[in-house]
């Protein structure tokens, strides 16, 4: 079928605004920025079962209600309890960069103490009705998927998920490195200079960054909003991020943060490396090695004992295995949950 003759996706997903949940024990609601603190509570409780070596900062929470693309009172949804703590919540979104694919994602979770009641059920209906109703809203006739990120032991989740038709495509590992090991580097590459990210770089790593991860799955450029929140945010570390320069120019990447709250969940003082790339036209020459090596050297030179990032399993670069070689290794994993349309 011809591009022209394809039906929008009004037409394709019959789409209708979702229905306001109801449930026994709770009753839901949007969220507002009053309720930052509240959410992050929930959203903190519920770290400390699904993913116990880090923890969502509460400015991770704060961002969502700052986004342009994201109207928070009709995509975020609570539940809460007669006592007014929060016990779950929710939110979904359309990536704002639509070229090409449209990509939805529904964002949630529900207490520990308040799950298997039910409010899971009604929680991710409404999300996906909701995700649905803003994918037919642009009126777009290109490919459209929803996503879901669910942690490997919160099967309860995945469930969920399957219930509404999306399926498991891909599988994301956790690695950690002890810092303590040796480091190696690699010789350097003709050309190439290895710097600290400074902000003056900030488009020309943003470009980098979209160019490097076009071919990666799911990934869709980000915008200069987003990147503004990553980059301007408290806990990226200039000193600890590395790009390699070409000329002047941004041929690969480490970006590198972090928050001192995972430290005593992960029992020892980390960084989390963000982003790691290199230009599509840049590939094969050990750019990643050498950016990750001084990120590496940075970090063990500003007494930190960890290093964790997070891959791909299947990724087309390889990623998983270069990672390997440079002493990191596999702790834990992320299963992502799609249905396209």
């Amino acid at each position: 079928m011809s591009e022209s003759a394809t039906p929008p996706l009004s037409e394709r997903l019959n789409a209708a605004p979702p229905v306001q949940p109801q449930h026994p024990d709770v009753v839901f609601r949007p969220a507002t920025v009053d309720d930052i603190d509240a959410v992050h509570a929930a959203v903190a409780a519920s770290d400390r079962v699904d993913h116990p070596t880090w923890v969502t900062p509460r400015e991770e929470i704060a961002d969502i209600f700052e986004l342009s693309h994201v109207d928070a009172a009709r995509d975020t949804l609570l539940a809460i309890a007669p006592d007014g703590a929060v016990v779950a919540m929710g939110w979904a979104m359309v990536h704002p960069t639509q070229d090409a694919e449209l990509h939805a994602y529904l964002q949630g979770t529900v207490h520990p103490d308040w799950r298997r009641k039910g409010i899971g059920t009604e929680l991710i209906g409404w999300l996906y009705a909701r995700a649905i109703e803003l994918l037919a809203d642009t009126g777009s006739t290109a490919e459209a998927a929803i996503y879901q990120y669910v942690d490997e032991g919160n099967t309860d989740a995945a469930t969920l998920g399957e219930r509404l038709g999306l399926r498991t495509e891909r599988w994301f590992t956790s690695m950690q490195r002890d810092l303590a090991d040796p480091i190696e580097e690699p010789p350097a590459a003709d050309g190439v200079e290895l710097i600290a990210y400074t902000a003056d770089r900030s488009g020309a790593v943003l470009a980098a960054r979209n160019d490097a991860f076009r071919d990666h799955w799911g990934s869709l450029p980000s915008t200069p909003e987003r990147w503004g929140q990553f980059v301007d945010g408290p806990f990226l570390r200039p000193d600890l991020s590395t790009l390699a320069l070409v000329d002047g120019r941004v041929v690969a990447f480490c970006m590198a943060s972090v928050n001192e709250e995972d430290w005593a969940a992960l029992g020892a003082p980390n960084t989390y490396i963000d982003l790691i790339g290199v230009v599509r036209d840049s590939r094969g020459r050990g750019l990643a090695p050498a950016v990750i090596a001084r990120t590496l050297q940075a970090a063990k030179a500003a007494g930190l004992e960890q290093a964790v990032l997070d891959v791909d399993t299947a990724s087309k670069t390889g990623a998983n295995r270069l990672y390997e070689r440079l002493g990191f290794r596999p702790t834990q994993r992320q299963q992502a949950l799609v249905r396209r349309f």
